[in-house]
Formats: C-alpha cells, sequence, structure tokens
C-alpha cells in the first residue's frame, strides 16, 4: 500500500493573511535601534520572516505602545 507523499509546506510565511506587517517603508533607526516607520525594534524585524502568527501580534503590539509613548 502506496501513499502519496505531499510536498513540505515551509513552516512560516513571510506573508501571512492573518497578521500583515507594519511596514510603511519608510525604514530608519533611531538611537534605540527603534525604527520611525512603523516601531519595530531591529531584532523583531529581523525576527518577523520567521515568526509565527502568535509572535507577530506580540511584535506589533510592542511597536504600538512605542507609537503612543512616541506621540
Amino acid at each position: 500500500m502506496s501513499t502519496a507523499a505531499k510536498p513540505a509546506k515551509p513552516l512560516y510565511s513571510n506573508v501571512s493573511p492573518a497578521v500583515p506587517s507594519p511596514c510603511i517603508s519608510l525604514c530608519r533607526l533611531d538611537e534605540a535601534k527603534v525604527c520611525l516607520g512603523c516601531f519595530r525594534h531591529v531584532e523583531d524585524i529581523r525576527q518577523w520572516r520567521s515568526a509565527d502568527d502568535q509572535r507577530r501580534r506580540e511584535i506589533c503590539a510592542q511597536a504600538q505602545v512605542r507609537r503612543q509613548a512616541a506621540g
């Protein structure tokens, strides 16, 4: 009995319809290494590509807090 193998799926996609990227293409880091466009820390930006949806939601929430603090 032979079962056809399904092609492997990538673990995570760079584009998730559930959690869109907050990037607005204004990529400039301040002295704290936070992007002045999306308010993500540089480490969060690096993690984005491999992050699952839950981690992406956390990154977006942290960025929103930074955006509000910046006024």
